[in-house]
């Protein structure tokens, strides 16, 4: 069985979805971001970084949200395999989301770590418009590729959450995302919460009934988001 150290409404969010939704057995042991578990020594053997999550395997830890997601897609077939002509676009899409969209997104959250303070307003309307030209290649992409980004698959969650956050954070800054702009990412959430097992990840994570398509700040029942 894996174990999944996670933080409510974090990057574990996504694996907990994949997990969840592919019937794939799972524990989950919570950072708790409060007394900043994640800098401790227990969780920094499992990832050095620091960074939620990590995810335990009968062959040892294994971190970065992408990473993750496609050993979890080639081990338990959840993607296309190597040989299949849609493993390209598979890859380059995880990537994207991964390398780009996610840690562009990052900057959004935590303007501290890349911007001084005079400059956080400036830094979030460059940010926030790279993100719609974002949003909109993976909506064009979720359109071409419809099974590639399926609700309750790698992609599919990975790109939803990250419309999530958009529509959240910064919490007292403006709304920069409307997702209704989107058309294939607004189906994409209406049948990810349609899914049977998106009200228990959010119940467990206080995420509230309408995660995606009407997204409120989350109440976790443990640990802390931030």
């Amino acid at each position: 069985m894996y174990t999944l150290h996670y933080a409510p409404d974090n990057a574990s969010l996504i694996i907990r979805l994949v997990l969840d939704g592919a019937g794939i057995p799972y524990q989950t042991r919570l950072v708790n971001r409060a007394i900043r578990a994640q800098d401790g020594a227990a969780y920094r053997a499992l990832n050095p970084t620091g960074l939620i999550p990590a995810l335990e395997t009968p062959r040892g830890p294994i971190s970065e949200t992408g990473a993750i997601l496609l050993w979890l897609a080639d081990t338990h077939h959840l993607g296309p395999a190597p040989a299949d002509p849609d493993r390209l676009a598979f890859l380059k899409w995880l990537f994207f989301l991964s390398n780009t969209a996610h840690a562009e997104l990052r900057q959004i959250f935590y303007p501290h770590q890349y911007a001084p303070a005079d400059g956080h307003a400036a830094h979030l309307e460059i940010m926030s418009a790279r993100m719609l030209r974002h949003f909109a290649l993976l909506d064009a992409a979720a359109e071409r590729h419809p099974k590639l980004f399926a609700a309750g698959k790698p992609l599919g969650i990975y790109t939803i959450v990250l419309t999530r956050w958009a529509q959240l954070y910064p919490e007292k800054g403006p709304r920069w995302l409307d997702l209704a702009d989107f058309p294939a990412l607004a189906a994409l959430a209406a049948a990810q919460e349609a899914r049977v097992e998106t009200p228990v990840v959010a119940r467990a994570e206080g995420l509230g009934a309408h995660p995606f398509t009407r997204p409120e700040q989350p109440n976790p029942p443990e640990g802390s988001v931030l």
